[in-house]
């Protein structure tokens, strides 16, 4: 490379070309060569602004103009604190805590305690009271009643009890009369086949616990793709931010070459189409900052939506917080890509969400078999009279005692959701395998995807300082008249695109080790 450049510091002296006028050599003082006239009429520096050709008077008003119109603006510039950097973390914290859909998501877990309190409404404890009587009848009476109902949910039982109490005269055959202090009475169902093991009510209940389990995957499964597109949108605007600096950057030395090229052109060094080619090139380049400041601005419109103040407002990020460069990007580790699709089976939310759903539609079945078997309920209860014995045939003392035998004899209803909770079974482990290839799948893509970028990182970085160093090369011949502004152009323009390569190479780099941390569900 060193040659390349020495090569082109000392061309032949065929291609050297005279500066000066319209073409016509320069005529030379006595004792002076052609190589000291070419260095002599050459620009001081056309690759930076230089202000030596400006008298040092005026120079001196300017800048004395300068201060006093700029000097309060300045100072009250000052006084405004600058913003700080914006760096990644920043915006995830913004997601965590401000992100809208973020905590919309979080809303399905209230979502699901409340339906899991609906479902503990089975368990209430239910009390009752009735009065009923016949004032006209032959049997003048009247009754009341009130009792209690408890559903335990050890083994479907059911506890019950009340007090009953009547006045007047009640055939013998009545089951209501009592005696003259009332009847307090506590009994007890237990099923012994159906509902027994499981029935409508505790399937509830389990299923809306899955339901309250259920969320999190669905919370984890939001929250890695809001990180990850966070993450896009923030590398995403740091990317458009360096495009956008590098071509102000290219825009400037075609401005700064232009002053140099007027006072040339004035001096008659050099032929004014040379002036209007620069002044071509300048409105070019300010066409390319326009289309990077249209796509950084859009950058941050985008990051806005993920990077929030505390009251929830978007804030765009303007370029007085891009941070100088990107971070250091280092080339991933290949070793680590098993270990973490082992541990993405367990931490992905796709896998434990169908986990979950096998175990609710496990639940389904279980209640679906249990409709399939007869009913055989068994139940006791006691009562005690109290008061005047207005009855003599009615013990103050009583236990009473029964089964209840009822068979379905076709039982299809239940047959059907047997077969469709085990096809739903099915279903979901075939689902959970496919979804451990995907998973897999996408780590490998996306490691892939991060290892290309990391290459594609060392090569735009060496073809930028090919490019700078031929740039600087060719600027070093336009100096001496060995060169013209168009192969000057075409060396600026190369080192340009090699230096969007290098901006868009980083932002690929990032992204994708935003991608693959999302797959490996690290948070």
């Amino acid at each position: 490379m060193k040659q390349v450049v020495e090569s082109f510091q000392n061309p032949v002296p065929s291609r050297q070309k005279s500066a000066w006028g319209r073409g016509r050599p320069r005529p030379l003082r006595r004792g002076q060569s052609r190589r000291a006239e070419l260095r002599e009429s050459a620009l001081p520096t056309l690759r930076r602004p230089s202000l030596r050709h400006l008298a040092t008077g005026n120079w001196l008003l300017v800048s004395l103009l300068a201060v006093l119109l700029l000097g309060p603006h300045a100072r009250a510039r000052a006084d405004v604190p600058a913003e700080p950097i914006l760096v990644l973390p920043d915006v995830l914290r913004s997601v965590t805590n401000q992100y809208p859909p973020l905590l919309a998501a979080l809303i399905e877990r209230d979502i699901a305690n409340g339906r899991l309190r609906s479902a503990q409404g089975a368990f209430d404890f239910n009390v009752f009271a009735k009065s009923f009587g016949n004032p006209t009848g032959y049997y003048d009476y009247g009754t009341f009643d009130a009792g209690f109902e408890q559903f335990l949910g050890i083994w479907g039982s059911t506890l019950f009890g009340g007090y009953r109490i009547t006045r007047g005269t009640l055939p013998d055959y009545d089951k209501n009369r009592t005696q003259d202090g009332g009847e307090p009475r506590l009994g007890v169902r237990i099923p012994l086949l159906r509902d027994g093991s499981i029935d409508r009510r505790r399937a509830a209940i389990l299923q809306a616990r899955l339901d309250q389990e259920l969320a999190d995957p669905f919370i984890l499964r939001q929250q890695l793709d809001f990180v990850r597109a966070a993450s896009v949108a923030y590398w995403s605007w740091l990317g458009a931010g360096r495009r956008l600096q590098v071509a102000e950057e290219l825009l400037r030395v075609a401005s700064d070459r232009g002053a140099a090229l007027t006072n040339q052109v004035s001096s008659g060094l050099i032929r004014p189409i040379v002036l209007t080619d620069n002044q071509r090139l300048i409105v070019s380049r300010q066409i390319s900052v326009v289309q990077a400041r249209r796509r950084f601005e859009a950058s941050a419109i985008a990051l806005s939506l993920f990077f929030r103040d505390p009251r929830g407002n978007p804030i765009p990020a303007g370029r007085e917080r891009l941070p100088g460069d990107f971070p250091a990007a280092n080339p991933p580790d290949s070793n680590g890509v098993s270990t973490d699709i082992e541990l993405a089976y367990l931490a992905r939310p796709e896998v434990r969400r169908i986990q979950l759903q096998r175990q609710r539609t496990e639940v389904d079945r279980r209640l679906a078999k249990n409709n399939l078997l007869p009913n055989l309920d068994i139940g006791a209860s006691v009562s005690q009279d109290f008061g005047q014995d207005r009855y003599k045939d009615k013990s103050r003392f009583e236990v009473e005692a029964g089964v209840e035998l009822r068979i379905p004899l076709q039982r299809r209803d239940a047959q059907g959701r047997v077969a469709a909770a085990e096809a739903q079974l099915d279903r979901l482990a075939n689902e959970e395998a496919f979804a451990r290839d995907r998973i897999a799948a996408e780590i490998r893509d996306a490691f892939s995807a991060w290892m290309a970028a990391s290459d594609q990182i060392t090569q735009t970085r060496s073809n930028v300082e090919l490019a700078r160093t031929l740039e600087q090369a060719e600027g070093v011949m336009f100096e001496r008249g060995a060169s013209d502004l168009l192969a000057v152009q075409i060396r600026e323009l190369a080192s340009f695109e090699a230096r969007v390569l290098e901006a868009d190479a980083l932002t690929d780099y990032f992204r994708a080790q935003a991608d693959y941390h999302a797959a490996t569900a690290r948070r």
